[in-house]
C-alpha cells in the first residue's frame, strides 16, 4: 500500500502554513520538511535554511526529490521526506503554482489542493507576518504567480474565515471524492 502525495499551494500569506501545521502530526499526513535558501529564523513553516551554495551543492548530489525556485530562494524536497509514502501514509507538502508542472513530471500521482483568500485577507496576512512594506505587500498581490496548469487533479478551498475553519477545509479536500480536474 502507498499513500498519497498532495501539493498545497497558493498565494503567500493565504494560511498554507498555519492550515499543514493544524492539519499534520501523529494521526494526521506527514508534512515535507522542506529545505529553503533562507535564514530558519524566518520563521514560518518547519524547515532547514541552508546557504545558496550548501543547496547547490546538495542538488548537484541528487539528494532532492523536486526542486524549484520562486522569489529569489531555492527550495528542495528532500528523497527521505517522502519515505512515509510507502509505508501508506499521506504527505503533504507547501508547493508552488509555478512548480506544478515539474512536481507532476516527477509524481505522476500528484494531487493538487489550492489554497485561496479573498486580497483583503491575503494583505492583512503578508501585513501581520512584518517580513515586507507596505509597497513590497502591494507588489506581491500584483504580481501574476502563474495558474495551475490544465488537466491536474485539483482541490480549490476559501482559507479566508477562521484557522480551525480552514483546517477543517483542508482535511475534507483530503477525501478522494473531493478530486476534480482543473
Amino acid at each position: 500500500m502507498s499513500g498519497r502525495l498532495f501539493a498545497v499551494v497558493g498565494p503567500s500569506g493565504v494560511g498554507k502554513d498555519t492550515l499543514l501545521a493544524g492539519l499534520c502530526g501523529a494521526d494526521g499526513p506527514h508534512w515535507v520538511r522542506r529545505v529553503i535558501t533562507r535564514p530558519e529564523t524566518a520563521g514560518g513553516e518547519p524547515f532547514e535554511g541552508v546557504s545558496d551554495a550548501e543547496f547547490t551543492r546538495r542538488e548537484a548530489l541528487g539528494q532532492f526529490a523536486l526542486v524549484w525556485r520562486a522569489h529569489g530562494l531555492a527550495y528542495g524536497i528532500p528523497h527521505d521526506e517522502l519515505a512515509p509514502l510507502r509505508q501508506g501514509r499521506d504527505v503533504v507538502f507547501n508547493g508552488s503554482r509555478a512548480a506544478l508542472a515539474a512536481a507532476t513530471a516527477a509524481f505522476p500521482d500528484l494531487r493538487v489542493i489550492h489554497v485561496t483568500a479573498r486580497p483583503e485577507v491575503l494583505a492583512r496576512r503578508l501585513h501581520g507576518r512584518g517580513r515586507e512594506t507596505l509597497d513590497e505587500i502591494a507588489a506581491r498581490l500584483a504580481r501574476d504567480a502563474g495558474g495551475i496548469p490544465a488537466g491536474l487533479p485539483v482541490i480549490e478551498i476559501a482559507n479566508d474565515a477562521t484557522p480551525r475553519e480552514g483546517i477543517a477545509r483542508l482535511r475534507a479536500a483530503l477525501q478522494p471524492s473531493r478530486m476534480r480536474c482543473n
